[in-house]
């Protein structure tokens, strides 16, 4: 369920900053949306796993709390991320 290590650099190539960028908020919301899809889609077909629903609440919350930081400390820039990442 994990993504893959090309998948991960796909997403940071798309949304970093500048070069090296792996840890900007942008980078790190982004990673953790596709982590979220993921695990929504296999909640879907396994309804039951208790502690996959536990770690994608537990991504949900930090990714929650990414956008809350990122709409604090520069709120341009948590309007154009919002539009290119769609949520």
């Amino acid at each position: 369920m994990a993504l893959t290590k090309n998948e991960k650099q796909n997403i940071i190539e798309r949304f970093k900053l500048h070069e090296g960028d792996t840890g900007s908020p942008e980078v790190q919301v982004a990673i953790l949306t596709a982590e979220i899809e993921r695990l929504s889609e296999h909640l879907k077909d396994h309804k039951k796993d208790n502690h996959s629903r536990r770690g994608l609440l537990q991504k949900v919350g930090k990714r929650r709390r990414l956008l809350q930081y990122l709409q604090e400390s520069e709120p341009e820039r948590h309007k154009i991320f919002s539009k290119k990442i769609k949520i």
